[in-house]
């Protein structure tokens, strides 16, 4: 049975009958929003706790979850008892809700406004009136004080009144200004602060005839604006009231009238609030006027906004990397060292995964940071060196070196004598890409991470508090302590969800897919399904050395664990293994039954990377020697793993899993005639 969401207005459910499904009391509404609003993401139950209580009560876990079955039941009414959720499904260490795109009124509203993108004007005002036609009253209407709601009332009532203000756009272009007035007229009354909807009406006017209105109109705004909230008009409105007064001829509907609604109603779909935009363009615009072009300031402000945009999204970190290299660039070739040392540094964007996104562009910077670290003048600032340092050790993951090491420890003891915690944090980061010289060193991973974690909430370093948990988050998993492993995803999913940290979803929902293998202990198709729907916020996220053979890597994983052979024929062939290939051509050459070619692959098949995924590389190493009967390798693999015999074999990545390390080291013991 489908079932449709509306938020936008009171929270409700209907049918495939349209019929209103029967949600129960509010909190069990609060369960079911607070669900739509992560949009198919898990919420951790510790979250739901938090948010449906300001002081739990003893059972709220057990409450929370007698909610969530009440939902199935009413969400899902004929559905075999004992069989899964499709639609409310448990996952990890809470819930998430399966709704398709458009089964929710609020994502419909959403994909209405793209899709009206450079439509002509009669269809823009038509679709954008049927997207209107969607909202019932305010988004989330019950939940108005609920601090878990208030981000996505806030975006979604932005997003409406920003499509009230493109539709009025239409209507001028079809030449419907009289319409658009009396529509206008009440719009900017209950939201003074919108200075297009302003520009909107007194177009509208003076299309209309009504040229004094449109001034008073004008004028009217600058009042309000400048009373209220104390900002002047912005310069579309200044060059509207001069346009209007010079009765410009360009402000008369034409036959271009269709070109200029779409490319508004393009930039007008991400609207932001007026006053932001304000600020933001009054900020660079004095920035532009009072900083000379080539002045050295605006490089160290420039690797100011690349570090703030890496942590917005996929897009964003893909552009900061490319922007990153050429300001280090032009800063050396200004030939101060100390300059550059600070436009190096200054990238301090936290680091989780142990593999290069770029690693021509990570050693370009090794190099230029190595090279000014030997130009740095006497006298210079010990933690312009540590940043240096710290830069070395992060921009060198994976390559297990000695100078990559000792640069992370000068940098991290420099930091506690300065007694800087951004600088320490920073630092902590390269401690923690250094901390794979051998297996089995999730604990000591663990301890970096709290560290981290404490420092940064002491300190108020959002990003580097996230980075602590996702450590922690990590290491407890290789340990096999899932809860332990389930409160820090909750806590990086809160501060992810709190600070607009997107990327942090990819790492959470991957450790959920981990957990449900490794735990719930499913048959391969199910493991292999969760798996697969975290691979797909892989797609834009901008981590191509953690997207890259990622996926095939934890579907083998999953087979080895459940002794099934690997992919073998066209399902092989047509997969790229990325940089896993190494390890995993022996095991698909043995699916095929060509043991000569698999066992020549093993030969040729280097030691893995120091990495997060060390331990699962060499237990595929280890299983694919066994089932060759190559002792030396098999010797090999079993030196390498022992020190991790406490552990997961691959759960240390947070990511995927081959199962415990002692099964491993047992199963090579065996083969190898002798006691693990």
């Amino acid at each position: 049975m489908r079932v449709e969401f509306g938020v936008l207005g009171p929270v409700t459910a209907w049918d495939e009958a349209g019929e209103p499904v029967a949600l129960r009391g509010p909190r069990h509404r609060a369960v079911l929003a607070r669900l739509i609003i992560a949009r198919r993401r898990v919420v951790p139950v510790s979250v739901l706790v938090e948010d449906l209580w300001p002081d739990p009560p003893a059972g709220a876990v057990a409450t929370v979850r007698s909610f969530v079955a009440a939902l199935r039941r009413a969400l899902e009414p004929g559905r075999a008892p004992r069989t899964p959720a499709r639609l409310l499904v448990t996952e990890g260490p809470g819930y998430a809700l399966r709704a398709g795109r458009d089964d929710v009124d609020a994502w419909r509203f959403e994909q209405a406004l793209a899709s009206v993108g450079t439509l002509p004007p009669r269809r823009a005002a038509e679709e954008l009136d049927a997207a209107l036609a969607l909202w019932r009253g305010p988004a989330y209407a019950e939940f108005a004080e609920e601090p878990w709601a208030r981000a996505e009332r806030a975006r979604l009532a932005e997003l409406r009144l920003g499509t009230v203000e493109r539709r009025a756009e239409a209507l001028l272009a079809l030449g419907r200004g009289t319409e658009a007035v009396s529509e206008l007229d009440a719009h900017v009354t209950e939201h003074p602060w919108r200075e297009d909807a302003w520009r909107l009406l007194a177009l509208a006017l003076y299309r209309d005839g009504r040229q004094g209105d449109a001034l008073a109109v004008l004028r009217r705004a600058r009042t309000l604006l400048v009373e209220q909230l104390g900002v002047d008009p912005g310069p579309r409105l200044l060059r509207l009231e001069a346009d209007v007064l010079a009765q410009a001829e360009h402000l008369e509907a034409g036959p271009d009238r269709d070109a200029q609604a779409a490319q508004s109603a393009q930039t007008a779909q991400s609207a932001q609030p007026v006053q932001a935009e304000q600020v933001w363009a009054r900020a660079a615009t004095a920035y532009d006027r009072t900083v000379a072009p080539g002045a050295r300031a605006r490089l160290e402000s420039t690797v100011g906004l690349l570090r703030d945009l890496a942590v917005t999204g996929g897009g964003g970190l893909t552009a900061a990397r490319e922007h990153r290299e050429a300001a280090v660039e032009a800063a050396e070739e200004l030939g101060d060292a100390e300059l550059t040392a600070r436009v190096i540094g200054a990238y301090d964007v936290p680091a989780i995964w142990t593999r290069s996104d770029d690693p021509r562009l990570a050693a370009r910077l090794v190099d230029a940071a190595e090279r000014t670290l030997a130009g740095l003048p006497p006298g210079t600032h010990p933690a312009v060196r540590a940043r240096l340092l710290a830069t070395v050790a992060l921009e060198s993951r994976g390559s297990g070196t000695r100078r990559a090491d000792r640069a992370a420890r000068e940098a991290e003891e420099t930091a506690r004598g300065l007694d800087d915690p951004a600088l320490l944090a920073f630092a902590l980061n390269g401690v923690f890409m250094q901390s794979f010289g051998r297996t089995g060193l999730a604990a000591q991973r663990d301890a970096t991470g709290a560290e981290l974690v404490a420092v940064s909430a002491r300190n108020g370093l959002v990003s580097y508090e996230v980075l602590g948990h996702l450590i922690r988050l990590q290491a407890r998993a290789g340990l096999g302590d899932f809860p332990g492993a389930d409160t820090h995803a909750a806590a990086a999913d809160r501060l992810a969800e709190r600070h607009e940290r997107p990327l942090v979803t990819v790492f959470t929902r991957w450790y959920a897919a981990l957990r449900r293998d490794a735990v719930d202990a499913p048959s391969a198709p199910e493991a292999e399904a969760a798996y697969r729907d975290a691979a797909a916020l892989l797609e834009d996220a901008g981590m191509p050395g953690l997207r890259h053979g990622l996926l095939p890597l934890a579907l083998l994983c999953v087979r080895v664990r459940r002794s099934l052979p690997a992919p073998a024929g066209r399902a092989a062939e047509d997969t790229d293994w990325g940089p896993y290939a190494p390890w995993a051509r022996p095991l698909v050459l043995l699916a095929e039954d060509r043991r000569d070619e698999a066992a020549a692959a093993l030969r040729r098949a280097p030691d893995p990377p120091h990495d997060l995924l060390a331990e699962a590389l060499w237990a595929l190493t280890g299983h694919a020697a066994v089932a060759l009967g190559d002792r030396e390798t098999m010797r090999r693999a079993y030196r390498a793993l022992a020190p991790a015999a406490g552990e997961l074999a691959g759960a240390g990545s947070g990511l995927l899993t081959v199962g415990p390390v002692t099964d491993h080291l047992t199963a090579l013991a065996t083969a190898l005639g002798h006691r693990p």
